[in-house]
């Protein structure tokens, strides 16, 4: 490795987290891929990013039909956990959902309203001026040029408490990276490991839940927490103003580091 090349790596930032720490992975079929150690995201070097005529080419092969059994029961590896998050009739926005938006079809189908975007079959812009109660991005993040960018579009498109649900293949084991079926598609330009998510998830003071391999639920968990003990609080006045004595104990909640610690509060009966 030259000087020039030295200082390329120095310059060089992980693509979803913004570290710098990131070094020389591997090259396969005269590909350069990265390896970012901090939130252990791979990547492909951009110069071996195709052009968006011969991207779209391929997304156009995938088979994305929503009569098909075997891929429906597919996207409900991510929409089943998700559906448990959601109450029916809530707004959803199907984020990267290619030709075929099989899984919107399928929420749409049990009450839910759903938006479609895609940068090259549905791209309405105008969601990028709404707030959703969840967002479904499957089989899509993979495909991020800026990952980094493409989450926090996502965070501000979620309402307080929204949720977001993933599902893209994880890297589990680097060793099997140059054979591994989902490198080879010319379209998938990142790989993330559980890992990963959770660094995502840290940088934007989200809750992370890895649900199996390859399906991950995302939210800002602190608003809902604060959204019920602010509850908690009116219902402790209500019963306080019938001479209810109450007392209610809540500890230190562990994702949240310090934020609320242990406490009592009570109200004594009224005379």
């Amino acid at each position: 490795m030259g000087w020039h090349d030295a200082v390329f790596i120095a310059a060089m930032k992980c693509i979803v987290c913004k570290s710098d720490l990131v070094e020389n992975f591997k090259v396969i079929d005269s590909k350069t891929y990265w390896k970012c150690n901090y939130c252990l995201a791979k990547f492909l070097d951009k110069s071996h990013y195709l052009d968006p005529a011969l991207e779209k080419d391929r997304y156009l092969e995938h088979q994305n039909n929503i009569d098909d059994q075997g891929y429906r029961d597919f996207l409900s590896r991510l929409s089943n956990p998700l559906k448990e998050k959601l109450v029916t009739s809530e707004k959803g926005l199907d984020f990267g959902c290619g030709h075929g938006p099989a899984l919107a079809e399928m929420l749409s189908s049990e009450g839910f309203t759903m938006d479609l975007y895609d940068p090259f079959f549905f791209p309405n812009k105008d969601i990028f001026s709404k707030k959703y109660d969840f967002i479904t991005c499957t089989e899509a993040a993979e495909h991020f040029f800026d990952p980094y960018k493409e989450f926090n579009v996502l965070d501000g498109l979620l309402v307080s408490g929204g949720w977001l649900g993933v599902m893209t293949c994880f890297l589990t084991d680097e060793e099997l990276f140059g054979n591994w079926h989902y490198r080879r598609d010319p379209t998938h330009v990142v790989f993330y490991a559980e890992k990963t998510f959770e660094v995502i998830a840290s940088q934007r003071e989200w809750n992370c839940e890895i649900q199996s391999k390859d399906i991950v639920l995302l939210n800002y968990l602190h608003l809902i927490i604060i959204h019920e003990i602010y509850k908690v609080n009116h219902l402790v006045q209500f019963l306080d103003d019938f001479g209810v004595q109450v007392v209610v104990a809540f500890g230190q909640f562990a994702d949240f580091g310090s934020e609320f610690q242990l406490g009592l509060w009570s109200h004594p009966p009224r005379p």
